[in-house]
């Protein structure tokens, strides 16, 4: 059964960051047809922190894609901020993803060769920030994450969760609408998450809104809500009383 996932009562009266009605994504595989998501729709408030979770093949991937502006629906409304971006070409898109949206991953999508305050940097350079401010803003965020004194280190020099938080910290340089973190604790042991967390949790307290797929329900249960997919479709929704 499908539901229709609402924003908690707690950020009610706060504008949506992201709202979606009726969205699906249909692949064609020969003549079969695949709903990879089927009608999902959902609103997230400014200041929530979400989970998406589900099983292998439940279509969380695919929201998340939609989410982050990577790929558009075959059908159904998205509004990310007030702006419908569901039916924009691959250059105002991108646009988008490099101004609104500050992603998160597993494998942190560090590049090898810079230092962590030169990854923080990256966004802005591609923002075209003059040097001396991205260079003093990059330095405030690595102080934020609590590696100010590893600015100088490369990715190899760095412990798995030192990478995530310098991949945190480069994700929030454009002052984004929506933090997305696709598994942010997956390449990390229990300790290291639980670590993680506590960092997104103070993110969110400070006002951030954040997205996250996750398969671990300890992960999740940090969300204010967790929403449920299975077969593209959402079908359940949790409050978690945070």
């Amino acid at each position: 059964m499908k539901v229709q996932a609402q924003a908690s009562g707690q950020a009610a009266d706060r504008s949506a960051v992201i709202e979606m009605h009726d969205i699906t994504r249909i692949y064609h595989m020969g003549d079969q047809e695949i709903r990879a998501v089927d009608g999902a729709t959902f609103s997230v408030a400014a200041g929530e922190f979400i989970a998406i979770m589900g099983p292998s093949g439940s279509g969380k991937s695919t929201l998340m894609n939609l989410i982050g502006c990577l790929d558009t629906p075959s059908s159904g409304r998205y509004s990310l901020g007030g702006r419908d971006v569901s039916h924009l070409d691959d250059d105002a898109l991108a646009s988008i993803r490099n101004e609104r949206i500050g992603f998160i991953f597993q494998s942190f999508n560090l590049l090898p060769r810079l230092t962590a305050l030169e990854n923080v940097e990256l966004p802005l350079v591609y923002g075209r920030v003059p040097a001396a401010e991205r260079r003093e803003r990059a330095t405030a965020l690595l102080d934020t994450v609590g590696l100010a004194a590893r600015a100088s280190h490369r990715p190899d020099q760095l412990s798995g969760g030192q990478r995530q938080r310098v991949a945190i910290a480069r994700a929030l340089a454009r002052e984004p609408a929506l933090l997305l973190a696709d598994e942010p604790t997956g390449n990390l042991d229990s300790e290291t998450s639980v670590e993680i967390m506590e960092l997104f949790d103070r993110l969110n307290e400070q006002g951030h809104t954040i997205a996250m797929v996750t398969h671990d329900p300890e992960i999740a249960a940090r969300a204010h809500r967790t929403m449920h997919m299975k077969d593209g479709s959402i079908v359940d929704e949790q409050h978690n009383g945070r």
